[in-house]
């Protein structure tokens, strides 16, 4: 084999060593991207549950309140 054709394989070798490199860098930030979105989406329900949630409670804190009030006679 000649240096030439060597070279040439050398050159092709490392060509394709770096596109295997660039497809697996991007494809490892694809799934952190999607991750992070995933993430994001449960963290966003889960605070749209608690805040549900808080405002039910509360809702239903100032009913009891008000209902308290009406039998110690504080208001009609």
């Amino acid at each position: 084999m000649s240096a030439k054709n060597f070279q040439g394989l050398k050159t092709q070798a490392e060509g394709a060593a770096k596109d295997a490199a660039n497809a697996f860098g991007q494809a490892t930030q694809d799934a952190v991207n999607q991750f992070t979105e995933a993430s994001q989406k449960a963290i966003d329900k889960a605070s749209k549950t608690v805040q549900d949630g808080v405002e039910k409670a509360t809702g239903q804190a100032a009913e009891a309140v008000s209902g308290l009030g009406k039998k110690c006679g504080f208001k009609k």
